[in-house]
């Protein structure tokens, strides 16, 4: 079992935040710090009260931890939270918070919410791969348990669950706050929504789709900066969730590249 290294204010706030609302804690976590600013402070007592274990190290030390992660993560600011104990997971896996301080500016993510269907979610990851979405949000219940490990969802993806990101978080409506706060605008697809032929996706678009029986959660349906349909013929009541998924991702690819020419 490998030790996992997490570093910038949010990330670690954001990992401390489910540690603490974990009942059963996996691994063995510890904050290490060199200095106390404000914010370092501030984010110990919350460390202290998530039972977490606080140690004060030399700035040199924190620089050796971090040393093999992407040059943006190694700007630790004098704080590092280690997990240990627990295995890395798939490449592909990847931790949304320390995703989201170093976003590509043109980036396009898809929130899954209780898609439950590994054949369905495996479909999707497979959409994903074609139109370029540069990651798929999953949550830890109302989804797909372990979904890159999951025979059925690579099946179903042929084989593109292998390389697609993925990150698995224990509240949408929180990373849709996050995204929208780093500049996304977040659009859920429902039946009552404005066509997809008028609406105009920017550049840093997230889509959320919800599961055929229920739809969006409300809570998460408020944080949409709107509602998308797609216009169908039909004489059934909608398209199955995969398909509908691959629809609006090959649109929303359509207008980037359109704006490229």
């Amino acid at each position: 079992m490998a030790d996992r290294f997490i570093t910038g204010f949010h990330s670690v706030e954001e990992k401390i935040r489910t540690i603490a609302s974990e009942k059963n804690k996996k691994g063995e976590v510890t904050l290490y710090y060199s200095s106390l600013g404000p914010r370092v402070k501030k984010i110990l007592v919350q460390a202290q009260n998530a039972g977490i274990s606080c140690e004060q190290k030399e700035k040199s030390v924190l620089d050796s931890y971090v040393a093999d992660l992407s040059k943006t993560a190694q700007d630790h600011r004098g704080l590092v939270l280690k997990v240990s104990g627990i295995g890395q997971g798939p490449s592909n896996l990847v931790d949304f918070y320390q995703w989201i301080e170093q976003v590509p500016q043109e980036s396009t993510v898809l929130l899954l919410d209780s898609v439950t269907d590994p054949h369905n979610v495996g479909a999707i990851i497979r959409s994903c791969d074609q139109f370029g979405v540069s990651l798929v949000i999953l949550p830890e219940r109302r989804g797909v348990r372990n979904p890159l490990e999951n025979e059925i969802v690579s099946r179903a993806s042929a084989g593109a669950s292998a390389w697609v990101s993925v990150a698995v978080v224990p509240n949408l409506v929180r990373c849709a706050e996050l995204l929208k706060q780093a500049g996304f605008w977040v659009y859920g697809a429902d039946a009552r929504g404005t066509s997809v032929e008028k609406v105009v996706f920017p550049d840093k678009t997230a889509l959320v789709m919800g599961s055929e029986g229920d739809g969006i959660a409300r809570l998460l349906e408020e944080k949409c900066d709107g509602l998308v349909s797609i216009p169908t013929e039909g004489n059934i009541d909608s398209l199955n969730v995969s398909v509908a998924t691959g629809v609006l991702l090959y649109e929303i690819k359509r207008q980037k590249r359109c704006t490229k020419k």
